[in-house]
């Protein structure tokens, strides 16, 4: 297995995909969101945080992780995180930089080779905890999404977590260990881009083929025309919107059919 480390060394130092800067507008929570809320929790001994939103309204709600690529929990990850609460799910968005965020892909680089990776699925594991703590989150009803770095870590955590019911990767490295692979409780939904060289379209056929020697079903779409990187509007030359769009319906689609 790829280390997350070496693996996106390769993706987003050698082919550039989308490494420009992270800046993006401000996160504006619409009237039926309420958040964004900073909050924390315990993992181990230490202390994680991160950013909640929640849809208005009484009663309980299905939940999803959000995990950030390798700037950090910048703007473009919160608003993915409001998005899915507009949706009508609790989110939290969960902080594996401890509060850092990079500007630039050196300190993007730097930030990532800083995470183990035992310690950011462990993170993420502390978050789905959480969430289940919530008086309006259904605990049983709990799932993850993430992109590129955010991808792989939503790949790690879907073995490491058996509670989780749904888990979306966006370009995320995947993993083929039938070992590993048979840990898998959740359903999977994988969006990626035909044209990337890093995630290979070889590499979601080979992840496609393994999940179907266990009999876990999977479904998995390549876009022609994108690579790394293509929900991402900061990446100026690769970001696609219409394929982006269709990603985001199969999310919310896929969430419904599995959380609620």
């Amino acid at each position: 297995m790829k280390t997350i480390t070496r693996y996106f060394l390769l993706v987003c130092i050698l082919f550039g995909l989308g490494c420009l800067t992270s800046t993006t507008a401000e996160s504006k929570p619409t009237g039926n969101v309420i958040g964004p809320e900073n909050v924390s929790f315990p993992s181990g001994s230490e202390t994680v945080h991160g950013v909640l939103y929640r849809p208005q309204g009484a009663g309980t709600f299905p939940a999803i992780v959000i995990i950030h690529e390798w700037w950090g929990l910048n703007d473009w990850v919160k608003q993915q995180a409001q998005m899915f609460a507009e949706h009508g799910y609790a989110t939290l968005a969960v902080d594996l930089y401890r509060g850092q965020v990079a500007t630039d892909p050196e300190m993007a680089h730097e930030l990532m080779r800083g995470l183990p990776q035992n310690r950011g699925v462990a993170y993420l594991r502390s978050g789905v905890a959480y969430l289940k703590t919530l008086k309006y989150v259904k605990p049983d009803r709990i799932g993850a999404a993430g992109w590129c770095m955010g991808g792989t870590f939503a790949m790690q955590l879907a073995i490491a977590e058996p509670s989780l019911r749904a888990v979306a990767i966006n370009y995320g490295a995947l993993e083929t260990d039938p070992a590993q692979l048979t840990k898998i409780h959740a359903a999977i939904l994988g969006n990626f881009g035909a044209l990337d060289r890093g995630i290979t379209p070889k590499d979601v056929a080979d992840f496609a083929a393994a999940m179907k020697a266990i009999g876990h079903p999977v479904d998995v779409k390549e876009y022609a025309d994108a690579g790394h990187a293509f929900q991402n509007p900061n990446n100026k030359t690769g970001y696609r919107p219409q394929d982006t769009a269709d990603a985001d319906r199969r999310m919310f689609a896929f969430f419904a059919r599995n959380l609620k």
